[in-house]
């Protein structure tokens, strides 16, 4: 009897022990498929952003580098305690600045960011929220701790990042994603491994892929597709945003992306192997651009990473200060835009 794969191809019913060619084969394609380490890049030092955010610059000298395309730079503020603000009249944050020809990708973990925007755009996100803010052509922001967190204190724990547009997006209307923790979906992780159970089984007998339980590790899609499941978050070229969350340790993990994709892999929390390879807090492994496939195991529990994967831009990168064009002529006409208070370069109350 002939099963057929859903792409229209026969499978056969057998268990491939009992045909050590095909078996062997099926090992090879595998490895074959395997995403390598192109560089692990080691946590680098912590700077200020204003007085509110204490970040791991993650990408450090690969910030603004074709090399990481489409993403451009990446903070992290790691858990910090911020004592109650006595004075009321003081805000902890960055106050108004500029933005051209990006997205800024902001996610709170602990403690809660306020933002408002030269566009009427203003909120505040908490733990597990994301606010996706396109700036494209031009937009003035401001960032700060909520005033509801500055008063009473407490744990403070986010994320930024930039994400660079196409020429042809660079000019478009400003775009503003707010995006509850409550809207991002969370998937069950795929486990490499023996199955007891057939109907869980994905891959093929020697190598048995299952999906875990949430209680062993899952993902919070915030944009692209894990395992068939699509993220909230609308995105100009295709990317995958995914907090993945490895609640036990030794067991191996599979992520499956799009070939010839930039993929990497940060360490926001506990410790992962990768093919040998350890990886500790703030660390960053950029992933070689050939393969589909990644595992990945936690030698720590409750380990939290952050996997950004996308479509490579093949554009030439103009990168100054709060500006990111395709030329220098760009860059210059930015500035003076922004200076003139046109083209979306206003401030507000």
């Amino acid at each position: 009897t002939t099963a057929v794969h859903a792409l229209g191809s026969p499978i056969s019913s057998k268990n491939e022990k009992n045909h050590p060619i095909s078996s062997q084969y099926s090992k090879a394609m595998s490895a074959a498929a395997q995403k390598t380490i192109k560089e692990i890049c080691r946590k680098p030092p912590r700077h200020w952003v204003g007085d509110a955010f204490h970040v791991y610059p993650v990408f450090a000298n690969k910030a603004f580098t074709s090399e990481l395309s489409p993403f451009l730079m990446f903070d992290y503020a790691a858990p910090k305690e911020f004592p109650p603000e006595k004075n009321p009249n003081h805000r902890r944050g960055v106050g108004q600045h500029p933005h051209r020809g990006f997205e800024t990708v902001t996610v709170a973990f602990q403690g809660e960011v306020e933002h408002a925007d030269s566009e009427g755009n203003s909120g505040v996100i908490g733990p597990g929220d994301v606010q996706w803010m396109t700036a494209a052509r031009g937009i003035i922001h401001e960032e700060f701790h909520s005033t509801e967190f500055s008063k009473r204190g407490g744990i403070f724990e986010m994320f930024q990042l930039w994400v660079n547009l196409p020429s042809s997006k660079k000019m478009s209307k400003p775009r503003y994603q707010p995006i509850l923790a409550k809207d991002i979906p969370q998937v069950p992780l795929a486990i490499v491994g023996k199955s007891g159970d057939e109907n869980d089984v994905v891959g093929n007998s020697d190598s048995d892929v299952c999906t875990s339980t949430v209680e062993e590790g899952y993902a919070k899609i915030i944009a692209g597709n894990f395992r068939g499941t699509e993220g909230p978050a609308k995105t100009f070229t295709p990317i995958d945003i995914w907090v993945v969350s490895l609640l036990t340790k030794q067991k191996e993990f599979e992520l499956e992306f799009v070939e010839g994709h930039t993929t990497l892999l940060f360490v926001q929390n506990g410790s992962v192997e990768i093919q040998g390879k350890a990886l500790n807090l703030a660390d960053v492994a950029i992933m070689d651009r050939k393969g589909t496939k990644l595992t990945i195991r936690a030698t720590q529990k409750n380990t939290s990473l952050l996997i950004l994967s996308g479509e490579p831009i093949d554009e030439p990168i103009a990168a100054r200060g709060p500006f990111v064009m395709n030329t220098q002529g760009e860059l210059q006409q930015a500035m003076t835009d922004y200076q003139r208070g046109t083209h979306g370069f206003s401030n507000f109350e």
